[in-house]
């Protein structure tokens, strides 16, 4: 009986997952920057839709990156991280049914209500990932987790290849009108598919740390934040290995935030864009699998290289485009690499902290990323204002993989393995 309590549980938890990648896959990557573009920021004048967008996601991030320590505070210390979560949620929710209401011209609108919605995504899964120690066992969490993220891709890309049928079967006149029932079955997805959490998770018992006893919870999330900053400059080739990792996250998420906007800037039909969107979610997976093998063969830092050269080289070649051909390139070059660079990456670092502070590290690791992730849109867009025009704004990209490359060159990774074991030995032997 117990262990079919347990099953229920995990299985309401990754079933959140499959509910909120449609938000990421429908919303985020694959119809609001063509939306914003076609119909909110259709009367913007040149390539200020792109630009404007640019800074919308840079906006969204800030306001995310400002909220994660405070949320991760809450999470810890209140017993309520499954309330939040709903609440958040809800709040996402609430923004993605707004989206349904925008009309042509109406981008402050548009900017304003994915913001909402972003932020609600981005503070329901804080509470999400802080549940997981929670419901699953020590030796079974990197099982729960990876189930989680298969699912995400596979809901996530079963709605948004839905959403494309229906643009397909409406014709290109309906197409503004599909995109908008698309931001209300995303919405509809994921309310439905958080019910088995709402239901079937308990909520975990709060967390204080003694010296946080009576603070606000505005000061215990930094003061928290800055505890595990002290503990991780204690990790020499941890922090070279952070600071590759800053760079070249910042440029692999500014192509996958910005693609499709410019695709859609340049001409490249709805039907395309979207089509690759969602080739990229099937098609990653075995290709992630296929890295990962790779880099049992070369070594993980040499199969993040290639990853990074090929990120460097799509980045070179993507102002170039100007058909529906060339973007299929530019998705299936990215399909073949972001799923296995994004996971080395992480078991890299994993290796290079003690097992007992992963949980800090990552959470750590999260909010910089959030910071970090702010730099890459809103270079791209100041480069497209300034130029006029979105082509050479991705070349400015280059520099975060070539200087990422070139500080993860510069981590001993043995190194850093000796001295994170050394310390998990000291900590065991307290």
């Amino acid at each position: 009986m117990e262990d079919k309590k347990h099953k229920r549980i995990i299985n309401a938890w990754v079933t959140y997952d499959w509910a909120n990648s449609a938000f990421s896959t429908s919303v985020m990557a694959g119809f609001m920057p063509i939306y914003f573009q076609d119909v909110a920021g259709v009367n913007l004048p040149g390539n200020l839709a792109t630009v404007y967008w640019s800074y919308i996601i840079s906006a969204a991030l800030l306001i995310a990156a400002v909220l994660s320590p405070v949320l991760g505070a809450m999470a810890d210390i209140r017993a309520s991280k499954k309330r939040y979560l709903i609440n958040f949620m809800l709040l996402g929710v609430s923004g993605t049914v707004l989206l349904y209401f925008v009309g042509t011209g109406e981008w402050v609108k548009a900017g304003l209500f994915f913001i909402i919605a972003n932020v609600g995504f981005s503070g329901a899964n804080v509470f999400y990932d802080a549940l997981l120690p929670h419901i699953s066992r020590p030796d079974e969490l990197d099982q729960v987790s990876a189930k989680g993220f298969a699912l995400g891709y596979l809901g996530g890309g079963i709605l948004l290849a839905v959403n494309l049928g229906m643009i397909l079967i409406a014709g290109e006149g309906q197409s503004g009108l599909m995109m908008r029932l698309s931001f209300l079955s995303v919405a509809i997805w994921w309310v439905a598919f958080s019910i088995p959490l709402w239901r079937h998770i308990p909520e975990p018992p709060s967390r204080l740390r003694p010296e946080e006893m009576g603070l606000n919870r505005l000061v215990a999330g930094f003061k928290r934040l800055a505890t595990t900053y002290r503990e991780i400059t204690k990790y020499r080739q941890v922090l070279i290995f952070l600071a590759a990792l800053l760079l070249y996250s910042d440029g692999i998420g500014t192509i996958i935030k910005m693609g499709v906007a410019y695709g859609s800037e340049i001409g490249i039909n709805t039907e395309t864009l979207v089509g690759v969107v969602l080739a990229v979610q099937f098609v990653g997976i075995p290709f992630s699998f296929a890295f990962g093998r790779l880099a049992k063969r070369i070594g993980a830092k040499n199969a993040i290289y290639l990853g990074l050269l090929v990120y460097a080289a799509l980045t070179v070649g993507a102002p170039f485009m100007s058909t529906g051909l060339h973007f299929w390139i530019l998705g299936m070059g990215i399909a073949m690499v972001q799923g296995g660079t994004q996971a080395i990456t992480r078991s890299l670092g994993a290796r290079m902290i003690p097992k007992s502070k992963s949980g800090e590290f990552f959470g750590f690791v999260s909010v910089l990323i959030k910071f970090a992730g702010i730099l890459g849109p809103l270079i791209f867009g100041l480069v497209a204002q300034i130029v006029g025009n979105s082509r050479p704004a991705f070349f400015s990209l280059v520099i975060f993989f070539l200087a990422g490359a070139y500080l993860l060159s510069k981590v001993d990774v043995e190194e850093g393995i000796r001295v994170a074991q050394a310390e998990e030995a000291a900590l065991a032997a307290e």
